[in-house]
This record gives structure tokens, C-alpha cells and sequence, in this order.
């Protein structure tokens, strides 16, 4: 884990990942967005049928998240605590659209 962003990986089956993320140390945003990005790569992600992502960040930190897992898996989708699901925000798999709502 990171000094400034924090990132665990579980698996809630069907073949899917959960990152549960978060914040460290308080930082700047250019400093949070580096050590997202390396945080993620500490953990050796290996892709598969996507990515469900779930807690705080900020927009650059996010924006950042997806980039680093976008091509790694079939969709990716973030936790909405205001609709209780993950909302698809990236899908490469024709079966799963872009907004599609995920109850665990």
C-alpha cells in the first residue's frame, strides 16, 4: 500500500475483481495520483472479466485508476453509494454496456 493511497484486492466471485480503495497520508492531488497509479502496480494486477472499485478518491485519482485497469478487463465498474451498485463506466465486453447498474 501506498503512503498517500491505499488499495486491497478481493475476489466476490463470477470472475470478477473488487479494489477497495482509499486515502493515506493527507497530500497534494499530484502526489496522490503518483502513488495511485504506483500502488496499483505493486499489486500486479492480471486482468480478467472486470474490475468493481469501490471507496474514496479524488477525480485526477480516479481518472488515473481507470487508466491503469481499462484494458486489463473486460469492464470496469464504481461503487455509487447513492444508487447502492456499481455503475459500468468502461466495458470492452459487448454484453456488459456502459451504465449498466451491478448489485453485489
Amino acid at each position: 500500500m501506498g503512503q498517500y493511497f491505499t488499495a486491497e484486492m478481493s475476489d466476490p466471485g463470477e470472475g470478477r475483481h473488487l479494489l477497495t480503495i482509499g486515502f493515506g497520508e493527507q497530500a497534494r492531488n499530484s502526489t496522490i495520483v503518483v502513488d495511485a497509479v504506483e500502488t496499483l502496480r505493486g499489486l500486479a494486477l492480471d486482468g480478467g472479466k472486470a474490475i468493481l472499485i469501490n471507496g474514496p478518491t479524488t477525480n485526477a485519482a480516479a481518472m488515473a485508476i481507470a487508466h491503469s485497469v481499462a484494458h486489463k478487463y473486460g469492464y470496469v465498474a464504481c461503487y455509487d453509494p447513492k444508487l447502492g451498485a456499481y455503475v459500468v463506466v468502461i466495458s470492452h465486453d459487448p454484453e456488459v454496456k456502459v451504465g449498466r447498474e451491478l448489485v453485489l
